[in-house]
This record gives structure tokens, sequence and C-alpha cells, in this order.
């Protein structure tokens, strides 16, 4: 699994991120299907979408040809667990709108499974910032948002399916969420863009770094897409100046009352006065020792608090090993391989030679092969006299399958 951002960045070394990318310029980093096969999968998502009572008008959203579909179109009227009236996304109601091309925002899924968490560790053990994800499911053919800018750096990890992203020349100059920002119009993100810098056609296994108020836009290129975007809010100088504002509760001169104002010069030189005092007492408190401890812990502690559970550790009993329905799935890197008849053995081409299987494996192969993952379960529900555990090894050593989420 993913934890740290050397793993993240590979083959690209933190190094040559730092002094070429970071808050630089966009990357790009070819991976291969199994890199970030345990960060997410299919069948994860179906999972973490039946867990209903989470999921909110709020934290799932539905976007059809970049247009949001109203809230009232995709949920119920619901009761959460504290009693509280909700709109509640509805099963049906949302995969009715997914048969017509939406695509799927779930919100801050960073902490819900442990490869999203993983990556999240990732980036904030690196001293990026705090790191917030949401998943983008997309469909061939329909684009869910125009050309636009994020107001923290963009990590993209595409899990499943292809992507193609247009990145554009323009930058904004350290855009913030607030609304001088966010209420943009489209006309003008459509001009600050400017000319094309080039498209990057992101496959399963790669990551697309963007710098923020970097223009972009993107469109599935497969059938389907997934990829978890990271928002990385890194800590700014407007921390600084809210630290300020506590210390400067303790200095009499910021306490006193400004200048009265009758229009005179006398009343206007005063006021100038007063507010090149207070600048000075400012610098001051920037170079004051205790409010520079305070700052460099500020920005080293900069990230989100999550995990670090141990129930039975807590009561000094040990771990148990993993329940058998947290086992995990196996995705296929080489989707419709078929093993061939070499005179009596059956044969699977693999990317280190050749495999050769019974014939009640070969067709247990060409079976699981077909599919985009599968589990031990599974595979031994649908040949029951096979020695699933063992075929499956065999197929992972062999470079078409890998260990997902």
């Amino acid at each position: 699994m993913i934890d740290d951002l050397a793993a993240l960045l590979a083959p690209v070394t933190p190094e040559k991120f730092f002094a070429e990318h970071y808050d630089k310029a966009p990357l790009h980093i070819r991976g291969n299907a199994g890199k970030f096969a345990q960060v997410l999968s299919w069948r994860q998502i179906n999972r973490l979408l039946d867990m209903s009572h989470i999921w909110t008008s709020t934290s799932l959203k539905l976007v059809l040809d970049s247009q949001t579909v109203p809230a009232e179109q995709f949920c119920t009227r619901a009761t959460s667990r504290d009693n509280a009236s909700v709109l509640q996304p509805d099963a049906k109601l949302v995969q009715a709108w997914i048969a017509k091309g939406a695509s799927v925002v779930m919100n801050d899924v960073d902490s819900l499974t442990p490869g999203l968490a993983g990556i999240s560790a990732a980036l904030e053990g690196a001293g990026l910032g705090k790191a917030q994800a949401n998943v983008y499911i997309s469909w061939q053919s329909h684009k869910a948002f125009h050309t636009h800018y994020d107001t923290h750096d963009v990590w993209a990890v595409q899990v499943e399916g292809e992507k193609s992203w247009n990145i554009w020349e323009g930058r904004a100059d350290y855009p913030i969420p607030h609304p001088a920002f966010r209420g943009q119009p489209q006309s003008h993100h459509d001009q600050a863009r400017g000319k094309l810098r080039g498209t990057v056609h992101m496959k399963t296994g790669d990551l697309l770094y963007l710098p923020r108020g970097w223009y972009h836009d993107a469109l599935a290129e497969a059938p389907s897409s997934v990829h978890v975007a990271y928002g990385v809010h890194a800590p700014l100088g407007m921390d600084l100046m809210n630290m300020l504002g506590e210390r400067v509760l303790y200095d009499a001169e910021f306490r006193k009352p400004l200048p009265r104002q009758d229009g005179s010069a006398a009343a206007q030189f005063a006021l100038t006065q007063r507010a090149g005092l207070l600048g000075q007492r400012l610098q001051e408190l920037c170079r004051d020792p205790k409010v520079l401890q305070v700052l460099g812990q500020f920005v080293a502690n900069y990230r989100f608090s999550r995990g670090g559970y141990d129930i039975l550790a807590a009561r000094g009993i040990a771990s148990t090993a993993s329940e058998a329905g947290d086992a995990p799935g196996f995705r296929i890197l080489s989707p419709g391989a078929k093993p061939v008849r070499r005179g009596a053995d059956w044969v699977l081409k693999t990317a280190q030679g050749s495999l050769t299987v019974t014939p009640a494996e070969a067709e247990a192969a060409t079976w699981l092969l077909s599919r985009p993952e599968v589990t031990e379960a599974e595979l031994a529900a649908k040949a029951p006299g096979l020695d699933a555990p063992g075929l499956l090894a065999r197929l992972e050593a062999g470079g078409l399958l890998a260990r997902s989420a």
C-alpha cells in the first residue's frame, strides 16, 4: 500500500519533484495498472455507496454534461440517525442518472479506506498540507466540468479506466476559497486559461499533479473512468495574520481607540502616525521567538487528524487477524487474456513467460480474466474443486493480477 511520497511519485524522486514541479509546473507520471490497485476498486466503490446513511446531497453529487443535477432529482427525503430530516441519495434514482451519463462525485473520502488514507498520509507526511479527497466517476463522451482552476494543489490518482486532461497555460494568482474567486463567471475562465499547454492522457495507475490555480478540464476516454482527486491545502500567510490577530489582544496599543477624524490635517496625521506604530508593532511580533515557534509548529502539524485506533491494544489485548470479509480482492491486469492449448497442456502468457495450467485451471482462469476483479471466495464458488488460493497466487506472480482494495 502506498503511504509515503517516494512511493506515490515513483519513478520520479521527491527531490526532483520539489526542485522542478512543486508550486511551479504540472507533472504527469506514468504508472502501471497495479500501482493504485489497493487505493480503490469498483467493488469498494459499491461497498462505500451501500453505506447509505453516510451519504447526503452534499457528500454525493451528480453532474451531467457540466450541469449539476438538482438534489431533489436523485435524493429522497429521509430521517438521519440523529432524527434530522435530510436528502439522502436513492440507489435507483442515482443509477438512472448514471445510465444517462451522469458523473458521480463522492466527497471527503480521504479516510474511508486504508488505501485512500494511505495516500492522504503520504501527502500530509511530506509536509504538503491538509489532504482532502473526492472520487470522480465519469463516462465516455460526458464532460462533468468546464475549464476551471482549483484553490488548492491537485493530485489526481487514476484508479480505473482512462481520462484525457487539457492543461492550459493560464494560472490564477494563488486563489483561495473565497467568493472573490469562486464567483468568477465561466467567461472569465475561458479567457484567462490562455492557450492549450498540452493534453495528458491518464491511464490506470497514472498520477497527475497540478499546482494551485492551474487551469484544466478533463473528459473520460474509456467507457468508464475513476480518479481520486486529492486537494492539498497548504498553510498560508493569512494563517499568520490570524495568529497575530490573537496575539495583539495582549498588546495595549492595539486595544486603544484610533484617533478621531474631524477632517483636519492634524487628525489625518495622527491616524497616519498610529497606523505606522501599529505596523511597526506587527513587524516586531513577526520576529518574536514565541510567535515564530508557534508558527513553525502550526506549519509542521498542518494536517487532518485521522486514524490511530487499535481498540484491543488499548485494553492490553493483542489485535486479531482480519476477518474473512475483509480479505482483499484481485484486480485483473490483463483483461481478456485466455489460456491456449499447446498439445496436451494449457498455457497462459505472462510478463514473466508462460504459465502451464490444468484444464480445470484453464476454465477458471478464462472466467476470472474476463472480469474486472475477483476474490478468492468468488473463485472458490465458481470452481469448488479447485485450489483457488494457489491459482490466484500463481496468476499474481505472473503479473496477471494485483491485490486490490
